[in-house]
This record gives structure tokens, sequence and C-alpha cells, in this order.
């Protein structure tokens, strides 16, 4: 077994992390950005309707997060339900597999804060 000190040390858990993270859908830096800013509505209890979505990132133009919201669609992540008193009205849901990454995220999370 290799013996390992220090930032080297650090570099090899970050490579197993790393590893760990392969199954997660590979996202831009807005898409990240977009859906960690709807993980946290969610996670408040909150439904997101798409013309707020578009408002979350300020540092975008709403055509572009509208963009990277058909991308994450399309990457199985988010969906779209209508409201049942507007047709009009678009709700962005979370998928099985976006839950997936979160908890897969949570378990990288997790890994890092036991080995401190």
């Amino acid at each position: 077994m290799l013996k390992t000190a220090g930032s080297a040390a650090t570099y090899l858990q970050f490579v197993r992390l790393a590893r760990a993270l392969r199954d997660i859908p590979s996202m831009d830096a807005m898409e990240e950005r977009i859906l960690n800013g709807l993980a946290a509505k969610w996670a408040a209890g909150e439904s997101v309707r798409v013309l707020e979505a578009m408002d979350l990132d300020v540092a975008s133009s709403p055509t572009t997060v509208h963009r990277r919201l058909r991308s994450l669609r399309e990457k199985g992540l988010i969906t779209f339900a209508d409201d049942h008193g507007d047709s009009r009205i678009k709700y962005i849901v979370p998928t099985a597999q976006a839950r997936a990454y979160f908890a897969k995220l949570g378990q990288v999370i997790d890994k890092v804060a036991r080995k401190k």
C-alpha cells in the first residue's frame, strides 16, 4: 500500500470521491447553478414555476436560463408539470434521477465530513 501524507493524501481522497461522482449526469456550470437554485426552493417545500426559475440566476438572461431548463429536462433531471387550475403555468419538478443526484452528492459530502 502506498503511504501518503498531507497534500498527496488529500488528492487521493479527491480522486476516490471523483470516481464516486461519475454516475452523475454531466452538466455545465450554469446548469448546476440552476439545478442547485431549484433544489434550495424544493428543499424549502416551494413549488417553482418556469417563469420564477428564469429569475433564479441573475447573471444570465431569462432566455439562457430557459435553454438550460430544456437541457436539464433532456438530461432527465427535471420535468414540467401543468398547474391544475391554469394550463399556461408550468412547474419544474425534480425527477427520480435528480433526487438520486442529490443523494449521491450528499453521500460524497458525508464521506468527506467523516474523514475530518
